[in-house]
């Protein structure tokens, strides 16, 4: 059963780095139409010039989610009363007797293998569905820069569906036909999520019943700002 999640979890690590890293599927070109205004907006710069980049916003969402899986397993395990039930809660699970673990380190192993499954399985999802999209971004014609004359564009409402139109870089074009589903949106949801499902189902302690929904509240509404 171990090995078998393990070529799972290795499958879907594989295609989402097939879709972050290759050209493998190639995205949907979708049509535009000339002089389109609502694609005329000024271009903001490629992602690693905005205030947080994609490398230090994918980082915190890892992390926090992780921190947090640390931090409540071991706090839990120390106290007495809690700790004596998980021992004899995780005692009920067979891992084989050349594979025991101990109970806290299982089940750290556990929420987190199933955190970083999920986290690639979102990335796979929505970068799925800007391949099948092909949404232009607000900028599109501004990256884009087509070339009219070849195109005979005698009309704003003449529309275009010709891919080669465009002279711009085509590693930003490439981008600009990206724009739904959110990335960023998409995993700052999904890791607020766990994370509240998380603190909610596991800890359960009397003194927390004000600290948990504040908890959950604040990692859902940081997510949903990120994610504007």
């Amino acid at each position: 059963m171990l090995y078998f999640q393990l070529v799972i979890m290795a499958g879907t690590v594989l295609l989402a780095y097939y879709f972050e890293c290759t050209d493998t599927f190639q995205v949907h070109i979708q049509g535009f139409f000339c002089q389109d205004g609502d694609l005329m907006k000024p271009y903001p710069g490629t992602e690693e010039e905005s205030f947080i980049t994609p490398l230090v916003l994918y980082c915190v969402l890892a992390a926090t989610p992780t921190a947090i899986i640390f931090i409540g397993e071991i706090s839990m395990y120390f106290i007495k009363s809690t700790r004596e039930s998980l021992i004899a809660q995780e005692k009920t699970i067979l891992t084989g007797e050349c594979c025991y673990l101990n109970p806290l380190l299982r089940r750290i192993i556990r929420f987190t293998g199933v955190f970083a499954f999920g986290l690639f399985a979102t990335d796979i999802f929505v970068n799925a569905g800007q391949v099948v999209t092909g949404h232009l971004t607000p900028y599109f014609l501004t990256v884009c820069k087509p070339n009219y004359t070849s195109a005979d564009c005698q009309a704003h409402h003449q529309f275009i569906n010709n891919g080669n139109i465009c002279t711009g870089d085509l590693e930003v074009i490439e981008k600009a036909r990206r724009s739904f589903p959110s990335k960023h949106a998409a995993l700052s949801i999904y890791s607020a999520l766990y994370a509240t499902m998380y603190i909610t189902s596991t800890i359960k302690t009397k003194s927390s019943r004000l600290a948990k929904p504040v908890l959950c509240l604040g990692t859902l509404c940081t997510a949903f700002l990120t994610g504007l």
